[in-house]
């Protein structure tokens, strides 16, 4: 068969090709870690200042108003991450929009538990993740299954949080903070796999970074939700 017609690579080429995709993924999947980084620091911080302030935790969650604080990070998720129709500018804008909010909901972990148990979780939480994330970018299993099953199983525990603000049950709540971890534990190692296979060299730099702050919520939510359910078992009331 001549040349013309041969579909052969050189494979010092071909290597070369594979080792600048593959640099291209740990360029990309790095970006969302140090962004999912940037919105777990921004959340501590607005958590702590606020959490010792009584000022402000009597504006923010002292009365009704707390409710808004509490259903507005929702709100963000649902209607105010649209990577179709909103710039990279306009997500970033959003996503630090949410951290912030989430600190602000969170501020009321440092009266109720002790420093010392929120840090323990914190630790926990973040090794717990860093683990889950390893196994998803590793595995060659296929977690699309998985993952199906895990998204179901946030929305049962949403509506039973729901539920259980007019129950008030502490078993319900057990429960419910039990099913969260390995729903979270199994949607970050998910998230992980499908972030990873959704990257191609061929992105331009904008829809690149759309998905990358797209990727940074959807771990920033597992992480934050693994450490908010771990929580309620390790910490420790002051």
């Amino acid at each position: 068969m001549s040349d013309e017609y041969s579909f052969t690579r050189d494979p010092a080429q071909a290597r070369e090709e594979g080792r600048a995709i593959d640099a291209g993924l740990r360029d990309h999947m790095q970006r969302i870690y140090n962004r999912m980084a940037l919105g777990v620091f921004t959340t501590a911080v607005v958590a702590f200042f606020v959490g010792h302030n009584n000022e402000l935790l009597q504006l923010f969650l002292g009365g009704p108003q707390r409710w808004l604080i509490i259903l507005a990070p929702l709100a963000i998720v649902f209607f105010g991450f649209n990577p179709a129709r909103m710039s990279s500018n306009a997500m970033r804008i959003s996503f630090f929009a949410l951290s912030a909010l989430y600190g602000v909901s969170f501020a009321a972990i440092f009266v109720l538990f002790t420093g010392e148990s929120i840090a323990q979780t914190f630790f926990v939480a973040a090794a717990m993740f860093a683990g889950l994330s390893i196994y998803g970018y590793t595995t060659r299993k296929d977690l699309s299954g998985m993952g199906s099953f895990m998204i179901m199983g946030m929305w049962g525990i949403f509506v039973l949080a729901i539920l259980n603000i007019f129950i008030e049950s502490t078993v319900m709540g057990n429960v419910i903070a039990a099913v969260g971890i390995v729903v979270f534990a199994g949607l970050t190692a998910w998230d992980t796999q499908r972030l990873k296979e959704m990257y191609s060299a061929n992105m331009n730099p904008e829809i690149a970074s759309r998905m990358a702050w797209m990727g940074a919520l959807s771990l920033y939510i597992d992480f934050i939700a693994m450490f908010q359910y771990i929580l309620h078992f390790m910490g420790n009331r002051n």
